[in-house]
């Protein structure tokens, strides 16, 4: 590693000209997108965080992101809804939401959108100075310039989101320990260690930073074993332990060095004691709840990674036009194959093969900049949570510094033909990324069919994450519509009708969590909106499971923004009439009105006699009245439509009502 020399001017200017242009694509997308699925939440969360100390309202995530996102509110005077101490998700949801959109949903989210901006901005010149310490200042300005028209980044990065702060801090932790790596010194271990502790405050996922540095201090060990072997290893070690202890001091002093998750006189809903032995196994709950009663890390943390714990091991996915109970582990290597534009996986291949050639031979820098985007993706590909390319957006950062430094070396042996070609890839990387301007989200490269068909492969915050509705408002204001329904992913996290847009609401997943539903008739008329991830299934499960499965075999009349279904006509819906129906049902009896209750039960039943949600309330309302055969009946019914699912997705049903009718 040669010592950088000073920026030129001429190289100053055109570092801002692109640190400009990364900031304008990003400004000019946000102002076309409605609040996505977290974002309420977030500057909710973050704002009281601020306000009132509160750490537990989204412990699902550390505060970094949400603290920086939400400086630009403080001066402001917000109304803040009153906080009821229910379910912390619905609680944080349903009050995020409603502080956005009663102070004025356009001013809060600009504002704490451009703040998010600052993490893209900072990985940008991180990525910068990196390879230019590493390679050299040609590697430099390419690897800038692919990362500015990197349409994953341009998606998330502007966003009240903790993706992109995540990758800024990890890899500002990686550069910072190949510095020391290159020339030990105790100023470069604190440096390490404050971007490490800011990697755990990003996001929980941050903790793999640590046995990231570890595999990175004994590829060092191993690849100059022969000098000082007993000197080094005391060295890294101690370097690590000094890493980590700053670390963890930077965390706590993002929690305010308070162990409580909430101010005096709260508590989070559940209790962690309780969700640690409700969702999290045996042997990890006991590590949660050791580290918790000697305090040694802030509550609101502990908790956030009982979520997760619970949240990777049972969702399910969507990849390549198929439902999945739970995680797949080819999921994130076809997620980083649609995403990537072509220009960028041919620079990446071009990489790998400089490296086995060895065109490229900084032993060193290969091993910082593939060990542990690696590492992160074997992690990713292990777990049960498969819900977007954002997962695994550090990869960008590393790969891209590798691409820039493979691709200078191959130009120094030809420059005349390997410039052309990587001049071709380079305007094919940002053309392919600009023809999806100012609509990020839903990027596919060419070779799967561009943005029109990503949604056959991917879905989720890949497509469709609830950032379409100022472009579903246009189109109903367009064409007229006055009264239309509408499936959308993340409503009751964003409510439609916030937007303008006229529609009736049909049940999906979120509505069903969070328990806001309507009456919904066995047959409606269009036109129908249905949102790309609620069309697919894969929450409800495949086939007759998925209330909107009928459409998946009709020509829509539009798409919105490459994910959202326009369908205009008569249509039946007799399952999602079933589901909305049996929730209404379910609502009833927790208030104590079971008359009401029955009477939504049976229109349950009557609108789809082979809902099993439908049949299982009516159970529960039988039950609640004292009337066991006719429960018993309802939940043999259920039972026997519930064997019928797609294997994967009956486990979910068959133990409860097991469980119901004494099995």
């Amino acid at each position: 590693m040669d010592k950088p020399n000073k920026l030129a001017p001429r190289a100053v200017a055109g570092l801002v000209c692109l640190l400009a242009i990364l900031l304008l694509q990003m400004v000019l997308s946000i102002r076309t997108e409605s609040q996505t699925w977290d974002e309420g939440d977030h500057i909710f969360a973050g704002y009281q965080s601020w306000k009132t100390g509160d750490f537990g309202l989204n412990p699902e995530h550390p505060p970094l992101s949400k603290l920086v996102e939400t400086l630009p509110l403080l001066p402001m005077t917000l109304s803040v809804p009153e906080v009821k101490n229910r379910y912390f998700k619905v609680e944080a949801f349903l009050d995020g939401r409603d502080f956005v959109f009663h102070n004025g949903a356009g001013r809060i989210l600009l504002r704490t959108r451009l703040a998010a901006a600052i993490f893209p901005l900072l990985l940008a010149l991180l990525v910068f100075f990196a390879a230019r310490e590493m390679f050299g200042i040609p590697t430099a300005f390419l690897a800038l310039t692919i990362l500015v028209f990197e349409p994953n980044l341009l998606a998330h990065g502007a966003l009240v989101t903790t993706d992109v702060a995540l990758t800024c801090c990890f890899f500002a932790t990686i550069y910072s320990f190949y510095r020391y790596a290159h020339l030990p010194s105790f100023g470069r271990i604190a440096i390490t260690g404050v971007a490490a502790g800011l990697t755990l405050a990003a996001k929980h996922t941050g903790l793999l930073v640590f046995p990231a540095l570890f595999l990175l201090a004994v590829c060092e060990l191993v690849r100059r074993h022969n000098i000082g072997l007993g000197r080094k290893i005391a060295r890294f070690a101690g370097a690590l332990v000094a890493i980590a202890v700053i670390a963890v001091a930077v965390l706590w002093t993002c929690y305010g060095f308070r162990y409580s998750a909430r101010p005096a006189g709260l508590e989070v809903n559940p209790p962690l004691a309780s969700i640690a032995a409700r969702d999290v196994p045996p042997g990890q709950a006991s590590v949660l709840t050791g580290l918790a009663k000697w305090r040694v890390l802030p509550e609101s943390y502990l908790y956030g990674l009982a979520d997760v714990i619970h949240t990777t091991d049972g969702s399910p996915s969507y990849v390549l036009g198929e439902v999945y109970r739970h995680g797949v582990w080819f999921y994130f290597p076809v997620a980083f194959a649609v995403k990537s534009t072509i220009g960028f996986l041919a620079l990446f291949a071009m990489a790998i093969a400089a490296i086995l050639t060895r065109r490229l031979t900084h032993s060193r820098e290969i091993l910082f900049l593939l060990v542990p985007p690696l590492f992160y993706l074997a992690v990713a590909m292990s777990s049960g949570l498969n819900i977007g390319v954002r997962h695994i957006l550090p990869l960008y950062a590393f790969f891209t510094v590798l691409a820039s430094g493979a691709a200078v070396a191959f130009w120094r042996l030809h420059p005349r033909a390997w410039g052309y070609a990587i001049g071709a890839l380079l305007v094919a990387h940002a053309a392919s990324s600009a023809r999806n301007f100012p609509v990020y989200m839903a990027y596919a490269n060419e070779l799967w069919g561009g943005p029109a068909n990503v949604y056959k492969h991917l879905t989720d915050s890949n497509t469709d994450w609830g950032q379409q509705l100022l472009a579903v408002k246009q189109y109903t204001d367009a064409h007229g519509v006055k009264d239309c329904w509408f499936a959308y992913f993340a409503q009751t996290a964003v409510e439609v009708r916030d937007y303008g847009i006229p529609c009736r609401v049909l049940p999906t997943i979120s509505t069903i969590f969070l328990g806001e539903v309507e009456p919904v008739p066995p047959v409606i008329d269009g036109p129908v909106f249905i949102s790309a991830s609620t069309l697919s299934g894969y929450e409800t499960g495949p086939g007759a499971a998925n209330p909107y499965d009928a459409f998946q075999k009709l020509r829509p009349t539009a798409v919105i923004q490459h994910g959202v279904f326009v369908y205009d006509g008569r249509f039946r819906v007799p399952l999602a009439s079933a589901v909305a129906h049996a929730i209404l049902a379910k609502r009833a009896l927790a208030a104590g009105d079971t008359d009401r209750a029955l009477q939504e039960a049976r229109t349950a039943v009557a609108a789809d006699a082979d809902s099993v949600r439908a049949q299982s309330a009516l159970g529960d309302v039988l039950t609640a009245l004292h009337r066991p055969e006719e429960a018993r009946l309802a939940y043999e019914i259920a039972l026997n439509q519930a064997r019928t699912v797609e294997p994967d997705f009956q486990k979910s049903w068959i133990g409860s009502l097991q469980s119901k009718l004494g099995l």
